[in-house]
């Protein structure tokens, strides 16, 4: 695995990658790989906060493991559980034999007969540490932070049948929230904390310019200032990062130099998710334009 000395050294090897970080992103990041404390990247959809994740842990050469969070989140999906039909076999099979009820019992129950979820398969990794990332943890519900407790206090799972296994690599947790609710204290205590905010139209242009290399710097710079702009106004939906991208790239796949009120009407779904919102856009469009055009 790759260690870093120092922010500088991190900095080169994201932006290698194609990922302009912040400082104040890189330093919760260099402190995640040096005292293993778990980050929480909070922010709005579409700013980086998985692709955050990924790149660090192609930077560090280690796996990534992703748990996408939702509502209804249990034991079965995110940590383990028992191959039933499986057992089922080896319970038939040591009936022909004579081995007694407890023998089958602890049998059936080892390792060969659990199916291991995301946050077990972080814990029990064998050749170093993985990135965990688990993702959007705001969409799953209170109960779920509770199975987490344990993981990120000591990084541990605890199964009945089995006992207490403890991680030889802790890996490194990156959990990502949108803040569609408020996350408990007990969970936040046990992280280190990351707001990722828009950027400013300097380094969205970088961004821009960095993963869209074919696009002019005047289309660029059009792209960018009408999304700082629509960012402004009461969305239900802003766009992000992302939806910047999309737009520069849908852009040039139709062969458009510039904006106008026609280009806008017709590639509006690639920034805006809502027909609330391309309402308030289409209140807006002539102020919006001009400052696009400025």
């Amino acid at each position: 695995m790759k260690r870093f000395s120092d922010l500088e050294a991190l900095d080169a090897g994201f932006r290698r990658l194609g990922y302009m970080a912040e400082r104040s992103l890189l330093t919760p990041l260099f402190l995640l790989t040096r005292l293993g404390r778990p980050l929480l990247l909070e922010g709005h959809a579409g700013v980086g906060k998985t692709e955050t994740a990924k790149v660090l842990a192609q930077l560090l050469g280690v796996e990534l493991i992703r748990l996408q969070c939702h509502e209804g989140l249990d034991v079965n999906s995110t940590i383990y559980e028992w191959n039933y039909q499986k057992q089922l076999l080896a319970i038939k099979l040591h009936e022909k034999s004579d081995a007694s009820p407890e023998s089958i019992e602890r049998h059936i129950f080892g390792p060969e007969f659990l199916l291991e979820r995301p946050l077990l398969r972080a814990v029990t990794h064998k050749d170093g540490p993985v990135v965990l990332l688990i993702d959007e943890v705001d969409r799953a519900d209170e109960e779920f932070e509770a199975f987490l407790l344990e993981l990120l206090s000591d990084f541990q799972i605890t199964i009945p049948e089995v006992g207490t296994i403890t991680a030889t690599h802790p890996p490194f947790v990156v959990l990502t929230s949108n803040r569609t609710r408020e996350l408990s204290d007990a969970l936040k205590r046990r992280c280190l904390y990351h707001w990722i905010d828009y950027p400013s139209a300097e380094r969205e242009r970088e961004i821009l310019r960095h993963k869209v290399p074919q696009i002019t710097e005047d289309l660029a710079r059009q792209v960018v200032e009408l999304v700082q702009s629509l960012r402004g106004l009461q969305l239900e939906k802003p766009p992000g990062v992302a939806e910047t991208l999309d737009w520069a790239i849908a852009l040039l796949a139709l062969g458009l130099t510039g904006l106008d009120e026609e280009v806008l009407q017709a590639t509006k779904g690639c920034l805006l998710k809502s027909t609330e919102d391309f309402r308030v856009l289409q209140s807006q469009l002539g102020s919006l334009l001009a400052a696009a055009g400025d």
